[in-house]
């Protein structure tokens, strides 16, 4: 028996879906992001702009509603190539392992939704109300001056915090939500170094912004007929410091400023590395 090619094509679809459940993918669009880094260790840190959040259960749902119904797959003659009419028993055969699949099919959605929940730290993704939830949660953590939900996975928000750099920072982290990837992160080396990387500002090969899984779903779900409007990653991530710079990857390098230097990246679909600098504090 030959499943018809759309079944399979659906069927693939999931089966993607399924491996993708494991991962909620943010990712930055319109922003401007600003690093200050002194010598003394101190710090401040901004992003104002948008981000999405894909919520992949959602994209896993798209692929299995075009399963809905069963059709049944074409009967051949003993030649293999001649096509010819079904019998009753043949077609019975057929709905009945579609019947097993939907009901296979089903018991993996529910299994998945209760995995994505765990995911989103307690929050059902495909409750209506799960979009502000998010965002008052974010509203109730130090830092996030303004989250607006603008629909399509899409927040719009104004974050800004200080401090000495004792300890790592990483920009987002969302209160018990352990998937959320970091577009900067900032670690204290022991010699009094602090590495500076901004994998979410990277390029699509990267596996971050636009890319990676982001891009893998967004192509499945126009596989089947649908947009996820995701926003293009479009800013600027600009590092200020009075610290001795030690590497970076700018096109332009180090600019003098007011009492300390900027390195500043344009980020957008055809950045060719995400951002990355080194600098020594010191006295």
């Amino acid at each position: 028996m030959t499943l018809p090619l759309r079944r399979l094509s659906a069927a693939g679809l999931v089966a993607a879906f399924s491996l993708l459940l494991s991962a909620c993918l943010l990712s930055p669009g319109k922003f401007v992001s600003v690093l200050d880094v002194s010598k003394d260790g101190r710090f401040s840190f901004s992003y104002t702009g948008q981000i999405s959040m894909l919520g992949l259960t959602k994209l896993a749902a798209m692929g299995r509603k075009g399963d809905e119904k069963f059709e049944a797959a074409p009967c051949y003659k003993d030649d293999g190539d001649t096509e010819r009419p079904c019998s009753q028993g043949e077609l019975d055969a057929q709905k009945a392992d579609w019947e097993k699949d939907q009901k296979d099919a089903a018991e993996k959605a529910k299994k998945d939704a209760d995995e994505a929940k765990v995911m989103f730290g307690g929050i059902d993704p495909t409750s209506p109300k799960a979009a502000e939830e998010m965002a008052e949660r974010l509203r109730k953590q130090a830092g996030w001056k303004s989250v607006i939900y603008q629909g399509n996975g899409i927040y719009e928000v104004d974050f800004a915090i200080a401090g000495r750099l004792d300890h790592d920072f990483a920009f987002p982290t969302i209160e018990r939500f352990p998937m959320a990837n970091a577009f900067v992160t900032v670690n204290r080396r022991a010699d009094g170094s602090v590495r500076i990387d901004a994998p979410g500002f990277g390029p699509p090969s990267g596996g971050a912004g636009m890319g990676g899984l982001a891009q893998l779903a967004a192509m499945g779900a126009k596989k089947e007929g649908k947009d996820l409007n995701l926003p293009e990653m479009d800013g600027t991530f600009t590092v200020l410091t009075n610290a001795t710079i030690l590497a970076n990857n700018t096109d332009e390098g180090p600019k003098a400023g007011t009492g300390a230097y900027a390195l500043t990246w344009k980020v957008n679909p055809r950045s060719s590395a995400a951002p990355t600098a080194l600098v020594m504090l010191g006295k």
